[in-house]
């Protein structure tokens, strides 16, 4: 947001969890998150199962990047949206819902995409640039944070680096 506005989660102390618009299996696409005005992610390699790729769309140009967590880039595509981005795409579809997608990712007329596929043809039809690989390392770093988390053994003790966060109650 150019012009100064805060989004209401940067203004608010917490940010509102959404259910996922319908269940997804994480096996192929174990990360998706619309942020920092891209669609980005981390997906499975269909041929290596020790190697997974960082992709991401930008809202608007559809610019597109997709390497691996080693910063190589993707051996599909080859200027257009490789499996890797389509199931990007796809899965980011099934945890927000088509229309938020399609919002957030700026596409022109949403009547074009009345479906994943629609929505990915559309996009790919304007002929995307390939976009900056330099957010790779973030985007798999968050990845990475969060699969620490689910590592965690269950409990209510606070977690050390998310007692900032402010409480309801009154800590004596």
């Amino acid at each position: 947001m150019g012009d100064g506005a805060l989004s209401l989660w940067e203004r608010s102390s917490t940010a509102r969890v959404m259910p996922s618009a319908r269940p997804r299996k994480l096996a192929k696409v174990p990360f998706v998150e619309l942020a920092d005005g891209r669609l980005q992610g981390v997906v499975s390699s269909g041929s290596d199962a020790r190697r997974v790729y960082v992709s991401s769309v930008e809202a608007g140009s559809y610019a597109f990047t997709c390497s691996t967590n080693n910063n190589r880039p993707c051996g599909g595509g080859r200027g257009w949206f490789c499996n890797h981005i389509r199931a990007l795409i796809g899965e980011a579809v099934l945890q927000y819902g088509l229309e938020r997608v399609t919002r957030y990712l700026k596409v022109e007329d949403p009547a074009d995409a009345p479906d994943v596929h629609s929505l990915t043809s559309a996009m790919a039809g304007t002929r995307p640039a390939q976009g900056d690989r330099s957010t790779a390392a973030q985007v798999f770093s968050r990845f990475l944070r969060h699969l620490a988390y689910l590592e965690l053994d269950p409990s209510t003790a606070p977690v050390p680096e998310m007692q900032w966060f402010p409480t309801t109650r009154a800590v004596a």
